[in-house]
């Protein structure tokens, strides 16, 4: 009797140690979506803005290794070559009107590391006339403390000719 008693006290005990030591889970962090989501507006306003002044360059939008999926052409490779692109794009397509992007959703990541954009953009003539508009996807990631975006795809609300 005396060793079922122990055996029991034994027992119970490893019982409420296993209990007592059991792993908590790490609580989440906050994420403030309206801060992320005017964080990447302000991103794409900056990158509008610029891309309007006839300015093409390197302005922290882009991460190094980003890979942008132009309308009706092959994907472009790296920050450089995305800058590239979009100063022949600018030269040769966009002069006299102005892009705008507005950020419509945000999904962040339950760490806030990355962010999956949805939006839509215009460009308009010199007479403020639509003469594109459509709709985008972003993926950026936070490098630095700060959002780059590593991956983007738009497409047009223009039928196919």
């Amino acid at each position: 009797m005396k060793k079922m008693f122990i055996k029991g006290i034994v027992v119970s005990s490893a019982l409420l140690l296993l209990i007592a030591c059991k792993k908590e889970e790490p609580i989440a962090a906050v994420i403030d979506t309206n801060q992320i989501k005017e964080e990447i507006q302000a991103k794409e306003n900056e990158f509008a803005d610029t891309y309007n002044a006839g300015i093409v360059k390197n302005i922290g939008y882009h991460a190094d290794d980003a890979i942008t999926y132009p309308q009706n052409s092959q994907p472009i490779v790296g920050k450089a070559a995305i800058v590239e692109f979009l100063k022949a794009h600018r030269d040769t397509i966009s002069v006299g009107h102005k892009i705008s992007f507005k950020t419509n959703e945000v999904f962040t990541s339950n760490d806030g590391a990355q962010v999956v954009e949805i939006g839509y953009y215009k460009i308009a003539d010199s007479t403020d006339a639509i003469v594109n508009s459509g709709n985008y996807m972003s993926l950026f990631v936070k490098k630095d403390g700060k959002y780059v975006c590593l991956r983007d795809m738009s497409t047009s609300d223009l039928p196919n000719e």
